[in-house]
């Protein structure tokens, strides 16, 4: 299965909160693209490992991707070493994306550190033809999304016109997220309280602010970008 895009997270939730809507945009552009989950939240304070792995498949369905997978890489002390690396470039070689989406360098969580170099790393050992089995492919870019932690972003996309489906995707975790009407009888998380669901929308306002858009979201780069048309890098909206 050739994928356009693949969107890497540490646990689920993670790619749908960070990036869930250019993963909704890039799907209704008709690009292929598929949800990777380094880990099964197996250590999360809320939910089980049975109803993550649900709220995931209707999470990436109502974002529109193609494939949805899991590795497991160990949450809550999440593991760097061959196997896992191993593991990360079969499914590369298996969907060949041109583009990754992944963790930053540094946040709160641990595991998103350490996930970001195990993706940084397999985008270039899946391209070792003596690494592994299978037919060499190395992406031609990896780019973060922001979790956490803030930074100054390379480029922001414009999410506006497919934010329904991202809330959509957030809706489908409802062990994870505040929801008015839960029922549930569990811990409150950071990421379970009202405030965090208003920051989601809040950093997406803000991020899209700054490129003439209602709603944005914003990414990290390595290396500087490639850009085909000057004039497309004028923002429209309100000057």
């Amino acid at each position: 299965m050739k994928l356009d895009v693949l969107a890497i997270g540490t646990h689920p939730d993670d790619v749908e909160l960070a990036c869930g809507g250019t993963v909704a945009l890039l799907a209704a552009q008709g690009k292929r693209v598929g949800i990777l989950h380094l880990t099964r939240g197996e250590r999360g304070t809320r939910g089980t490992v049975a109803e993550r792995e649900v709220e995931a498949q209707n999470a990436a369905a109502a974002l529109g991707a193609v494939e949805m997978a899991f590795l497991d890489c160990g949450d809550g002390a999440f593991r760097h070493g061959e196997a896992e690396e191993d593991a990360l470039i079969e499914v590369l070689r298996a969907w060949r994306p041109e583009i990754l989406l992944g963790p930053t360098p540094s946040d709160r969580h641990p595991d998103h550190g350490r996930a970001h170099q195990l993706v940084a790393d397999v985008a270039f050992y899946a391209g070792l033809a003596r690494r592994g089995q299978g037919e060499p492919h190395r992406p031609g870019a990896v780019f973060s999304y922001m979790q956490h932690d803030p930074f100054d972003p390379a480029f922001i996309v414009d999410v506006s016109s497919v934010w329904d489906r991202k809330m959509a995707s957030l809706a489908a975790y409802d062990s994870q997220l505040y929801r008015a009407d839960s029922s549930r009888e569990e811990p409150m998380t950071k990421v379970s309280s009202p405030d965090y669901w208003l920051a989601v929308e809040g950093r997406a306002r803000h991020f899209g602010q700054m490129i003439n858009a209602p709603l944005g979201e914003p990414f990290w780069s390595r290396l500087p970008l490639a850009i085909g048309d000057v004039m497309a890098l004028a923002p429209g909206g309100l000057r």
